[in-house]
């Protein structure tokens, strides 16, 4: 049985997302403390993560409230490492799979993210550097990977499923809501692209599979995500499209 647990987290943050889904598949047991990003505490740094960043976890030592961390307990923290992390903590939940190439393919999906997905995502919604393409081609490029049904390397959930999705979710409220650096309009427009074009059929059908889970449905709340995504282009010129 694994000791105690602390997450440490942010509902605004995809990174934290990603640990909080593996912690919800694992039916795991553990403390959580919301870190308000815009005023963090003043012992967070030096007690749980230097960086100053979510997500983190305090693992093991004496059972202590979260905002007393104890110098006991090991501090980890990145996203990617905390996933395996849980999985390693829950090997019954099958966050990774046991057979080896499937376990590589789960590394290849997240390196897949981190350096395809996530940058298209970034460059269009964030900086208004990318451009709709350039999204469309991320997602292509996903798309490949995945197997004719399922998941992102099969029948089961996985971590690789947790490294997108919190991605995906945060896209799909910023076009809905038409909230991004791109130009005025076009976030909707870019969203049914998305949703119908056939040449994205198997990922539409993926998002669907993924959003709809337990883990996923309890931990995600889009409208937190779409205040956070107004405040933060409230005061941003944008282009008319």
């Amino acid at each position: 049985m694994p000791e105690t647990l602390t997450l440490y987290t942010a509902k605004i943050c995809p990174y934290a997302h990603r640990v909080e889904l593996a912690l919800a598949e694992a039916k795991a047991e553990y403390k959580r403390f919301d870190v308000d990003l815009g005023n963090k505490p003043e012992w967070y740094a030096p007690k749980v993560n230097p960086a100053s960043k979510v997500p983190a976890v305090a693992y093991g030592g004496p059972d202590v409230p979260p905002d007393q961390p104890s110098p006991n307990s090991t501090k980890i923290a990145e996203s990617l490492v905390l996933l395996e992390f849980v999985a390693d903590l829950y090997p019954s939940a099958k966050l990774l799979p046991e057979d080896p190439v499937l376990r590589a393919k789960v590394r290849f999906f997240i390196d897949a993210v981190s350096n395809k997905f996530n940058p298209a995502y970034f460059s269009y919604v964030i900086t208004g550097k990318g451009n709709q393409e350039g999204l469309i081609q991320a997602f292509k490029d996903i798309q490949v990977l995945l197997p004719e049904t399922g998941f992102a390397v099969g029948n089961e959930w996985s971590i690789a499923d947790a490294s997108i999705t919190p991605f995906i979710a945060r896209l799909f409220v910023a076009l809905e809501n038409d909230l991004g650096a791109y130009a005025v309009g076009e976030g909707p427009k870019t969203l049914e692209l998305i949703k119908t074009s056939p040449e994205l059929k198997r990922i539409q059908t993926y998002i669907q599979d993924v959003t709809t889970r337990p883990s996923f449905t309890s931990t995600f709340d889009p409208e937190l995500i779409k205040t956070g995504l107004t405040k933060r282009f409230a005061n941003i010129t944008r282009a008319s499209s």
